[in-house]
C-alpha cells in the first residue's frame, strides 16, 4: 500500500508539543571534514521548551513536502546488502537509540556516503505512536489495533551566522555581534519505517530532500540501500527533454508541444478518479494525449518511442509530468491566439466592407456623372476633370465665357 498525504498528515499532526511522544533523541555533530566533534543521546522530555520546539520544527520538516517531490517511497534494493541494511535499521529502531555500538555504526554510515558540504548534524528521533483506529468514514474509534514504533533521522547543514553589528545591552553600545554555528533546517532525511495507510511498512522508507532536483543518489543507494527513483521535478524534466532532443534546434516548436501536452495531461487528469490518476503512464495513453497536437505522425512516431526507452523501468504517473504553471501558461497562450485570430477575423470582415463601400460609392458617382452629363450636353467629356481637395474627390466642369 503506497504511502499517502493522508498518511503523512497524521504523523506530522502529531509533531507539537501536546501531542508529541517522543522519548529519545540523539545525534552528533560533523565538521567539513567529516570528523565527529559531538556526541549527544537524551531524554526528548527533558529538553527546555525552547530547544523542544526547534528539535519538533526539525522532525516536521523531514516530514513535509509533496509526495512523489519531495518526500519519496523508497524500497530496499533486492540483495543481500540491503536486506542487511533493513535488518540494521530495524535493531536500531527497536534498540530505542539506547544502543551506541549501533549509533556508532549509523553515523559511520551516514559520513561515508553524506554529500553535504561543510558542517552538518545528524539528529535522530524514535517515537511509539498507538494507531489511532478508524471507521471507513473516518471516525475514530476508542481502541488502538497497532503499536507503531519508528526513528526519524534528520541531516542538517551548520553555518555560521552572518557577521553584522548588534545592540550590546550590557555595554549599551552597538559593536561586532557574535558569529554562531546556526543548525538549519534538514537537507535530507528518512523515516523507517514507513507508515502507509495507517500501519508501519518495513519494507520500505519515507525519504525527504530539500531540494528535489537533488535526490543526493549516494546516500540512497549505499547508505540505505535502496532503489533510486525520480522525483517528479526530474520526471517532468526527462520528458522535457524527450521533447527537445525530437524537436532538434527549434526550441520554439517543442516549448509548444510540451505547452500543449501539459494541456492535455491536465485535461486528462480532471476526467479520472483519483485512483486512476496515480497509475503509471503507458505508451498507449501518451499516444492518445500528443494525437490531436499539431504535428506531423512521424513526431508522434519519435516522441512515442523516446518516452517507451526513457522510461521503460520507471514509468511517471499523470501528476508526476503535470506542472501547473505551465498549463496556467498554456491556457494563457491559447486565449491570446484565440483574441489574435478574432482580431484577423474582424479586420478581413471590415476590409471586406470598406471595399464593398467604395465599390459601391464608385457606382453612385458614376451614375451621378451620367445625370450630370445627360442635363450639360454641350460640355465635351474630354474637358472634365479631378481633383483632390482636403481629402475629398471634386469634379470639375470648365465655365465657358460669352463671346
Amino acid at each position: 500500500m503506497p504511502i499517502s498525504k493522508r498518511d503523512v498528515l497524521e504523523l506530522r499532526r502529531r509533531l507539537t508539543k501536546k501531542s508529541c511522544s517522543f522519548d529519545k533523541l540523539c545525534g552528533c555533530y560533523v565538521n567539513g571534514e567529516k570528523q565527529i566533534l559531538l556526541r549527544f543521546n537524551q531524554s526528548f522530555t527533558d529538553l527546555i521548551e525552547d530547544e523542544m520546539f526547534k528539535y519538533l520544527d526539525i522532525a516536521k520538516k523531514a516530514l513535509s513536502g509533496t509526495l512523489g517531490n519531495n518526500l519519496l517511497e523508497l524500497s530496499f534494493a533486492k540483495d543481500e546488502k540491503a536486506t542487511e541494511k533493513q535488518q540494521f535499521l530495524w535493531l536500531l529502531k527497536a534498540s530505542k537509540l539506547k544502543n551506541p555500538d549501533l549509533l556508532e555504526s549509523f553515523y559511520k554510515g551516514v559520513i561515508k556516503n553524506c554529500d553535504i558540504s561543510g558542517n552538518y548534524l545528524i539528529l535522530l528521533f524514535h517515537d511509539i505512536y498507538d494507531v489511532i483506529s478508524r471507521t471507513k468514514d473516518r471516525a475514530k474509534l476508542d481502541e488502538s489495533e497497532e503499536v507503531y514504533e519508528y526513528i526519524i533521522c534528520a541531516i542538517c547543514p551548520v553555518e555560521l551566522s552572518e557577521a553584522g553589528l548588534s545592540y550590546n545591552e550590557q555595554a549599551q553600545k552597538i559593536g561586532i555581534c557574535q558569529r554562531d554555528w546556526i543548525v538549519k533546517m534538514p537537507e535530507i532525511g528518512f523515516l523507517y519505517p514507513a507508515f502507509a495507510d495507517a500501519s508501519s511498512d518495513s519494507n520500505s522508507i519515507m525519504y525527504y530532500m530539500k531540494n528535489a532536483k537533488d535526490t543526493h543518489p549516494d546516500f540512497i543507494e549505499k547508505t540505505l540501500n535502496c532503489t533510486l527513483i525520480r522525483t517528479a521535478t526530474e520526471q517532468k524534466a526527462a520528458f522535457e527533454s524527450v521533447v527537445k532532443e525530437v524537436f532538434g534546434s527549434d526550441d520554439e516548436k517543442a516549448q509548444d508541444f510540451f505547452m500543449q501536452i501539459q494541456r492535455n495531461l491536465n485535461g486528462y487528469l480532471e476526467t479520472q478518479e483519483e485512483a486512476v490518476s496515480d497509475e503509471k503512464l503507458t505508451e498507449e495513453v501518451i499516444s492518445d494525449l500528443i494525437a490531436d497536437v499539431d504535428v506531423s505522425d512521424k513526431i508522434r512516431e519519435q516522441i512515442e518511442n523516446a518516452y517507451k526507452k526513457e522510461f521503460s523501468e520507471q514509468p511517471p504517473t499523470a501528476k508526476q509530468l503535470l506542472d501547473t504553471k505551465l498549463v496556467a501558461i498554456a491556457d494563457q497562450r491559447a486565449q491570446t491566439k484565440a483574441l489574435q485570430n478574432k482580431v484577423i477575423e474582424l479586420q478581413d470582415e471590415l476590409s471586406k466592407q470598406a471595399q464593398t463601400e467604395v465599390i459601391e460609392q464608385t457606382s453612385d458617382m458614376q451614375i451621378l456623372l451620367d445625370k450630370l452629363l445627360s442635363a450639360l450636353p454641350e460640355i465635351n467629356q474630354n474637358e472634365l476633370k479631378t481633383k483632390n481637395i482636403d481629402g475629398k474627390q471634386f469634379l470639375l466642369i470648365p465655365i465657358k465665357e460669352n463671346n
